[in-house]
């Protein structure tokens, strides 16, 4: 069985929020994905992990970009970075990129589907949504006290 993952996370990699703004943040996201009547569960889950993590699309990852020269990175260089980087706990996003020499940072690479990286994560399982829009992210972030993300994974 495969299931969809929604998750939200602050812009900034290594922000990480207080208590009471991930209550309400969380509490947010319960009443904008609350589910379909009869449909599957939906399971929120709320994570603050002690080193910076790859928030990935699961199965979604079709294409990787370059932001400099627009070039695409090859999977195969991405899946050994990130393991590498995962070993390391991501402390460093730097990356030079293999299509043009050039130096950026892996939150800032071209993702289709988007991907990214957090040390705080709520994540809705099997939502019965898609994504949240552009307005809901705004007002995700006023909740948090920071700007979010999202990332939908398969799995």
């Amino acid at each position: 069985m495969s299931d969809d993952v929604l998750s939200i996370f602050p812009s900034d990699p290594k922000w990480l929020p207080g208590k009471e703004a991930a209550d309400r943040l969380a509490s947010l996201v319960e009443r904008l994905a609350p589910g379909v009547p009869g449909g599957m569960d939906v399971e929120i889950e709320v994570s603050w992990h002690d080193v910076v993590t790859l928030v990935d699309c699961g199965q979604n990852l079709e294409r990787i970009g370059c932001p400099l020269c627009e070039g695409e990175v090859a999977t195969e260089f991405w899946v050994g970075l990130m393991e590498k980087r995962h070993e390391e706990g991501f402390a460093d996003l730097a990356v030079e990129v293999p299509c043009c020499g050039g130096t950026t940072t892996l939150d800032a690479l071209d993702y289709d589907w988007p991907c990214g990286f957090a040390r705080f994560e709520i994540a809705v399982w099997n939502p019965d949504r898609v994504w949240f829009s552009d307005d809901e992210l705004v007002l995700l972030g006023d909740q948090l006290g920071h700007p979010v993300r999202q990332v939908r994974a398969h799995i």
